[in-house]
C-alpha cells in the first residue's frame, strides 16, 4: 500500500469515527434530556425500598402523558433549594386534604393503607398536621418518615418541580430491574 492510499484509508476511519459520536450524541441527548436520566439515591430517607448509593434511571415522560398517582415514587427538584433533587413516594394528589392524625394518615377523611411502610416505621409517632392540597399540588412523604425532610416540613410539593418517577433499579445488581410502587 502507498501512502496516499494509507492516508486515504486513515481519512475514512476518521470519518467513519466522527460519524458514529455525532449520530450517539444525536440519538442520545434527547433521550437524557426528554425521556430518561440517571439518578443516585443520597441518604436514607426512602429506606427500607430504596438506600444510600442505589442507581436508578428516572422517567421524565409519563408524566407528559398521565399525571402522577398516589403511592409512585419520584425525583423532583427541592422547592427550597431547586440545584438539589429529592426523591419521596406521593401521598395526596391535588384537591385533597391530607391529615396526619395518631400518626395515621388521612386522605379526605379515610385512612390510607401503607403496606410499603415497615412495620418498625409505622410505630414511630408522626405529628398532627392539616393540609389542603392546590391545584397542581402534591403531599409526598419519605417511607423512612423519621429521616425524612418532606411536605411535612416544608409543604406541598408544586407539580413543575417534579422530574419525573422512578423507574428502573440499576445499582445495586442483585436489586436491579423495574420498580413496582
Amino acid at each position: 500500500m502507498n501512502i496516499m492510499e494509507e492516508n486515504q484509508k486513515k481519512e475514512n476511519s476518521l470519518w467513519e469515527f466522527i460519524k458514529v459520536v455525532v449520530i450517539s450524541v444525536a440519538i442520545v441527548l434527547p433521550i437524557r434530556a426528554y425521556v430518561a436520566q440517571p439518578f443516585i439515591v443520597s441518604g436514607a430517607s426512602m429506606e427500607p425500598n430504596f438506600h444510600d448509593g442505589e442507581y436508578l434511571i428516572i422517567d421524565e415522560l409519563t408524566y407528559a402523558l398521565r399525571k402522577p398517582e398516589r403511592g409512585e415514587v419520584i425525583v423532583f427538584r427541592y422547592p427550597l433549594n431547586p440545584s438539589e433533587f429529592f426523591i419521596k413516594r406521593i401521598v395526596g394528589l391535588p384537591g385533597e386534604t391530607v391529615e396526619i392524625k395518631n400518626s395515621k394518615i388521612f386522605i379526605n377523611g379515610d385512612v390510607v393503607s401503607e403496606s410499603f411502610i415497615s412495620a418498625d416505621i409505622a410505630k414511630k409517632t408522626l405529628p398532627n398536621l392539616k393540609t389542603n392540597l392546590d391545584e397542581n399540588e402534591y403531599f409526598v412523604l419519605g417511607d423512612n418518615r423519621p429521616k425524612s425532610s418532606d411536605s411535612r416540613f416544608w409543604g406541598a410539593l408544586p407539580k413543575d418541580k417534579i422530574m419525573g418517577r422512578a423507574l428502573l433499579r440499576l445499582w445495586p445488581v442483585a436489586k436491579a430491574g423495574f420498580i413496582n410502587d
